[in-house]
């Protein structure tokens, strides 16, 4: 049984491998000739999260699946693409997280509407205090 699960350990593990010894994509570490084009690229991958790293943006991060999404995003620029299509893009097929800049939908209006509501709960607590030993 044991020979079986390393085998199939080291099966699974080759595509792994392939994928870090594939080369870069061309625009993963090259600029765009036109200025204005990869200063939009530029704003734009420093909005979007390294889905490898998660600290960091696509700018930054030296991960190879990082590199493939600055790749895409000069391409899709340079292709004529605005930047909000292609983070719309990007965020259908990665998800919310890979954008820093979150939207408000049915699954993240949570993360806006919470600290609006304890600042609220934080105003009626002051307030009553504060008028309770007005009272005095």
């Amino acid at each position: 049984m044991k020979p079986f699960v390393i085998a199939l350990m080291a099966f699974l593990a080759v595509p792994l491998a392939a994928q870090d010894s594939m080369p870069p994509a061309p625009y993963a570490y090259r600029q765009l000739d036109d200025p204005r084009q990869e200063a939009a690229a530029q704003a734009l991958m420093e909005t979007l999260r390294c889905l490898k790293c998660q600290s960091q943006s696509i700018a930054d991060s030296d991960a190879p699946m990082a590199g493939d999404m600055r790749h895409q995003v000069r391409m899709r620029i340079a292709a004529g693409e605005e930047p909000e299509a292609i983070r719309a893009w990007l965020v259908e097929r990665y998800g919310d997280y890979v954008s820093y800049v979150p939207r408000v939908s049915t699954a993240t209006w949570p993360l806006f509407a919470v600290p609006l509501l304890i600042l609220i709960l934080a105003a009626l607590i002051l307030r009553r205090r504060i008028g309770a030993r007005g009272g005095e």
